[in-house]
């Protein structure tokens, strides 16, 4: 029909763009719009600009030219790049359909790549040479890149290779896929290398059991045997692990402390002496210099990151203060000690910037395309902190729209994070700017308990089927500040999350519907017995720590009675899912099943299916199409038209 009306109107002479705008957007053929309006070409047009915006990652440094590897998309997918200098071109190096992510060796001679089929997170990896991928794993199983010796002869990997469950661990010399072999083999989905030891004979790996435990060992990786790091029977949540050039064991650990802290860990005695001086909050990660004479580290200040420098030998802190304001991670120190880091802000998508520690001068390097808008006029978050229902303090960011555009009450959007393990930081809104800037819809972005972030005490709050539900509760603590904000129309709030957040979207449109237009849930957990029942089996007991074992009767019934599902038939707010076919951690079947309940209810239920995408959308075609649908749901239902 496109193709028959546009040579009708070129033939007949007539003016194109009045009959165009009357035309509907293409949808991806790998989209199902079920029970969803097309989407009309002017929701494209009016948001075209919005989603053309790109982001830039640092991905690490090549020592043969000095150059940095980058990760950003300039096709349907994040591809691999190279940048020679600050503000150089970005040139392409990967040419997948898929995502991919990938690490140079120290040496500069090996890229190693890793990549899944349509999100479903079965990871394989590969070399990159010439633009060519060649296999290194068995094509089939889960495998994880966890990092390169200090001379680049081995890499460390997990995989499920041996039954599809346990997370064996495997090192190889990826020059010769013939050297791969198991180091050791396990029980559980956890595991993975920390880092190598500097000679190699040896590597600490780590078993992660909860956000709040984790165990580390010693492995040999020529015998196999495992020697436990400290006492494994307390509860310890261990973060980065990294030793320096003389065998210094530096990690970040919650021993002693609320928050994690840097710090040096004796491997016998497994005593933790801190180092940093940031008791308040979470130090997020840290690298540490080829030749030991500084740390690069970040601290996580309630959702605003800050990159600091500690001299070991005196433990000096200095924080670099030329960066955005935003939040910082995936740094990497180079040999020549140029730290290589990613920046995202509210003015700015991310971009990869370094550092150097001698005089503290930051480079930009990469300057992402915003499709022509002027960054600056994006909104600043503002910090809302609140008393939930049992005095417990929760926090979040406000987005406001600009009041001289948009005078007056404004509608709000509640975006929950997943995880629960999660947070909601400062950074870059991508397309939900327009949002904001030309529907002056504000979004509150709330961090409930059991957000990472703010402490050990405080991610354990919702931990288990009897305390799920207070979390939901501090949204409800949330609206009641929100709906006496002079700034915002208490009448037009709607909900959206993904992932747990999406089970949180579900939840929060029964509890508190009545105060709600409209609930956008995306790759959601709607019933905890059957998403447990039916998640990843390497992940499983991973996620029944966290929520509660379904194995057990009296957590089954909990688990049942705060599941969504459980309570549909309160569910009355207009509802649009969000699934991906292949998502490995909460199945496809979640979201067919609330759907199916609610249109037999006779209630609205969009869905939106991308069959070749996995935990969230990843392809930009689908990113951009999932924007524009749920545009639409909120036009309808969030502002009435």
């Amino acid at each position: 029909m496109r193709t028959s009306l546009l040579t009708l109107v070129l033939a007949a002479g007539v003016s194109l763009m009045p009959m165009m705008a009357l035309a509907d957007a293409e949808k991806p053929a790998n989209l199902i719009a079920d029970g969803i309006p097309a989407v009309p070409d002017s929701i494209v047009a009016a948001t075209r600009p919005y989603m053309e915006f790109r982001t830039a990652s640092f991905r690490g440094w090549d020592p043969t030219d000095r150059s940095m590897l980058i990760s950003t998309r300039f096709g349907n997918t994040a591809q691999l790049h190279s940048v020679r200098m600050p503000m150089g071109a970005r040139t392409q190096i990967s040419f997948e359909a898929e995502p991919v992510s990938g690490t140079l060796s120290p040496k500069g001679d090996v890229l190693l790549v890793s990549k899944d089929t349509g999100g479903n997170e079965f990871f394989q990896l590969y070399t990159l040479k010439d633009g060519r991928l060649t296999l290194l794993t068995d094509g089939k199983s889960r495998n994880n890149f966890q990092g390169f010796s200090r001379d680049g002869e081995l890499i460390a990997y997990s995989s499920t290779r041996r039954n599809g469950t346990d997370t064996d661990l495997y090192v190889m010399n990826p020059r010769d896929p013939k050297t791969d072999r198991m180091v050791a083999q396990v029980s559980g989905g956890g595991w993975g290398f920390a880092d190598f030891a500097p000679d190699k004979k040896t590597a600490v790996v780590a078993k992660y059991i909860s956000v709040t435990k984790s165990n580390l060992y010693l492995l040999d990786l020529q015998s196999g045997q495992m020697t436990p790091i400290g006492d494994h029977k307390t509860d310890i949540a261990w973060g980065g692990v990294q030793f320096a050039p003389d065998g210094t064991l530096w990690v970040t650990s919650d021993i002693g402390s609320d928050f994690q802290r840097l710090g040096t860990l004796d491997i016998k005695t497994g005593k933790f002496t801190p180092k940093s001086p940031d008791p308040k909050w979470d130090v997020e990660s840290f690298d540490i210099a080829d030749d030991g004479s500084f740390i690069a580290y970040s601290v996580n200040e309630a959702g605003v990151y800050r990159l600091k420098l500690l001299d070991p030998k005196t433990g000096t802190s200095t924080p670099v203060t030329s960066l955005p304001k935003g939040t910082v991670g995936g740094f990497d120190i180079a040999p020549w000690d140029e730290i290589g880091v990613t920046v995202a802000s509210a003015k700015a998508a991310s971009d990869a910037y370094s550092i150097y520690p001698k005089t503290m001068t930051v480079k930009r390097w990469t300057q992402s395309e915003t499709g022509g808008l002027d960054p600056n006029v994006n909104a600043e978050p503002e910090f809302i902190e609140v008393t939930s229902f049992d005095k417990e303090k929760v926090s979040g960011f406000l987005y406001r729209p600009d009041p001289k555009k948009f005078p007056g009450k404004r509608p709000l959007i509640v975006n929950i994070h997943g995880g629960p393990e999660g947070q909601s930081t400062t950074g870059f809104l991508g397309r939900n700017n327009y949002l904001l800037n030309e529907l002056g819809i504000a979004i509150f972005y709330p961090n409930v308990r059991g957000s990472t972030g703010f402490g050990k005490r405080f991610v354990s709050l919702d931990n288990g089927p009897f305390k799920r539900e207070d979390s939901v509760k501090d949204i409800g603590a949330f609206l009641d500040v929100l709906e006496t904000d002079a700034g915002l129309d208490a009448a037009k709030f709607a909900v959206t999350g993904g992932s747990y957040g999406g089970y949180m979207c579900y939840a929060v449109g029964i509890r508190y519907g009545a105060r709600l237009k409209g609930a956008n849930c995306v790759v959601a957990i709607s019933n905890f017995v059957t998403f447990l029942e039916n998640t990843q089996s390497y992940r499983r007991d991973l996620r029944r720590v966290e929520y509660g074992d379904e194995r057990d009767p009296k957590q089954k019934t909990k688990l049942l009675e705060i599941s969504p599902m459980t309570r549909v038939s309160e569910l009355r707010v207009p509802l649009m899912v969000v699934t991906g076919a292949n998502d490995p951690r909460v199945p496809k079947s979640e979201a067919d099943q609330i759907v199916e309940a609610v249109r037999a209810r006779g209630g609205l239920a969009w869905h939106l299916v991308g069959m070749d995408e996995g935990h969230g959308f990843a392809k930009k075609a689908n990113q951009d199409y999932q924007f524009w649908t749920s545009l639409m749901f909120w036009q309808k239902t969030l502002l009435g038209e």
